[in-house]
């Protein structure tokens, strides 16, 4: 292998070294981001619970006045 096909592999090596480096903070990044997003939808869905639940004690609360 001639000196200058083996700098220009080394070159290569090193871009993708470079790349992964870059995917493994993108990766760690979109996690995290993940994370965030089922950390919120979890609130959501409890306080969508919460809401419902006390839209039914409204609506039992007024049938019960309509029934009276």
């Amino acid at each position: 292998m001639t000196e200058e096909k083996f700098e220009s592999l080394n070159d290569k090596v090193d871009a993708l070294i470079g790349l992964c480096g870059q995917m493994k903070l993108e990766n760690q990044a979109l996690k995290a981001s993940e994370n965030k997003w089922q950390s919120e939808h979890s609130q959501l869905v409890a306080k969508n619970k919460e809401a419902k639940t006390e839209l039914k004690t409204i609506l039992d609360r007024l049938k019960a006045l309509g029934q009276s």
